[in-house]
């Protein structure tokens, strides 16, 4: 998961209410150019169908996790065949099953504390949530005390035009929720986000 959002730090969040508007929303991500989706997780048999079936009818998106804050949605995760989950909360244990079982978890945090702790506690990467309430300064004062931070997924109310000033902060990668859809229309500004990150430094 991070050596492919080191290539394209960018991530959607999806909270499709049926897989028919999971598979139009997908679709429109892959076109254009997105890698990274998260699905919002849900502890049931149903939802579980649902993901694995996505997984399959969509195989050059790299699928994960969103929302994942007990053991059941780690578990429905990790049954739908997905390669990685995301949690807006730090949870010990969780890092601790997600190990386990070999899957990727990037737990959410918002203070000093729980960026050192999540670092102690072995996450590879920390999502600083919710990221609009901070601002991107946030992250960039914290990098002399608690230096060298952890790869950083900026999340929570965030837009494509906050893009640049987050990338400007020092986060690692930006994950894009509702915005992203105004009804059934896709923002097209991401299209050129996508191809700014690819034009730069990221190949």
């Amino acid at each position: 998961m991070i050596s492919g959002l080191r290539r394209q730090p960018l991530l959607a969040v999806l909270r499709p209410s049926s897989i028919h508007q999971a598979r139009w929303q997908l679709e429109q991500l892959h076109q254009a150019g997105l890698s990274h989706v998260e699905l919002a997780v849900e502890a049931s048999s149903a939802w579980v169908a649902m993901a694995e079936q996505l997984v399959a009818d969509f195989p050059a998106l790299r699928l994960g996790a969103a929302s994942v804050r007990s053991a059941a949605g780690l578990e429905a995760a990790l049954a739908a065949g997905l390669g990685y989950a995301v949690s807006p909360i730090l949870d010990r244990a969780l890092l601790e099953q997600a190990s386990a079982a070999a899957i990727t978890l990037v737990p959410g945090v918002f203070t000093p504390t729980e960026i050192a702790t999540a670092v102690q506690w072995g996450a590879a990467a920390v999502k600083l949530y919710p990221a609009a309430s901070l601002g991107p300064g946030y992250w960039r004062l914290l990098a002399g005390p608690l230096g060298p931070l952890p790869f950083c997924i900026a999340a929570g109310g965030l837009a494509v035009a906050d893009a640049t000033a987050w990338y400007a902060a020092g986060v690692d990668a930006i994950a894009l929720g509702d915005a992203l859809f105004s009804g059934y229309r896709l923002d097209p500004a991401l299209h050129s986000l996508v191809v700014s990150l690819r034009s730069k430094c990221y190949p």
